[in-house]
């Protein structure tokens, strides 16, 4: 049991001064060189050779000073190479993207994905750079891009705005359950269900509520991961003498609306949809 009262055996020891060195922190103490040591050691070496630097910095802009005084040409002025340097706007950019190069590399070592498995709209290349968000379509050319064509992209539109769906053909390509809302603005249809008789984009008379589902699926398509806004379409003038659409449902169809000789936008009530459309189009 000897080893419990000498862990260090009977080795023999280096002398004491071989292994000691003076305390960074006091002149009149000394340390060992252990490793626990050798941060403050490290760090006192490195002030000493920054002090020797900055003396000699010193004595170089010294003389720098003497030759001006006597009137010899000299070169610019130099910087104190252990001045400290203020973090400006680069050095603040660079530690930015440093900590998302961080940031992307944990997320594939720990998930598999850059991303941190995050796919949703912002992710896409297409939503900061998108191909024609500002082309304009008239009515019959936007009709084009129904899906008759297969070389074409498939096209909606809602109050105005112009979105591709191509990413989900199974459902507006032909044969789909909502292939006739591509190549139309049926922005009435989004408020009021009525897919199959308000293929328009006439919202004359419908109630808040109605109104608010319109700009609900605008936005819907608008911030899909897959949609994307390609631009807008331009509708001909609707003639306030043109009689509104009325309700799929004759039941939601308000029974007296007043009138005075010409026929003006009235309110409906909201309806049930004809055919209730899903929030994952």
């Amino acid at each position: 049991m000897s080893w419990i009262w000498n862990p260090d055996g009977d080795a023999p020891k280096p002398p004491p001064g071989d292994n000691m060195v003076q305390d960074p922190s006091d002149p009149n103490r000394r340390v060992t060189k252990k490793a626990a040591n050798q941060p403050f050691l490290a760090h006192k070496q490195y002030r000493e050779k920054q002090e020797q630097e900055h003396q000699a910095w010193l004595l170089r802009n010294h003389e720098r000073e003497e030759k001006l005084a006597r009137g010899e040409e000299v070169g610019p002025a130099e910087v104190d190479p252990t001045a400290e340097q203020e973090v400006g706007f680069f050095g603040l950019l660079k530690f930015i993207v440093y900590s998302l190069l961080v940031i992307v590399i944990a997320g594939k070592f720990f998930t598999g994905s850059f991303l941190w498995e995050y796919d949703g709209k912002w992710a896409r290349l297409k939503t900061y750079w998108p191909e024609h968000s500002g082309r304009l379509f008239s009515e019959t050319y936007l009709a084009t891009f129904d899906g008759r064509d297969p070389a074409k992209p498939l096209y909606l539109a809602v109050d105005g705005d112009v979105f591709d769906v191509s990413s989900n053909s199974r459902t507006y390509g032909p044969g789909g359950p909502y292939h006739h809302m591509v190549g139309v603005d049926a922005a009435r249809s989004f408020g009021t269900g009525c897919f199959a008789t308000h293929r328009t984009h006439d919202l004359r008379g419908l109630t808040d509520n109605e109104l608010r589902g319109v700009q609900h699926w605008k936005k819907f398509f608008a911030e899909h991961k897959t949609y994307h806004k390609v631009g807008k379409v331009l509708h001909h003038p609707i003639d306030p003498q043109s009689p509104i659409p009325e309700h799929c449902d004759p039941k939601k169809e308000q029974t007296s609306h007043p009138t005075t000789g010409n026929s003006n936008p009235v309110s409906h009530s909201k309806g049930d949809s004809e055919s209730p459309i899903r929030e994952e189009l």
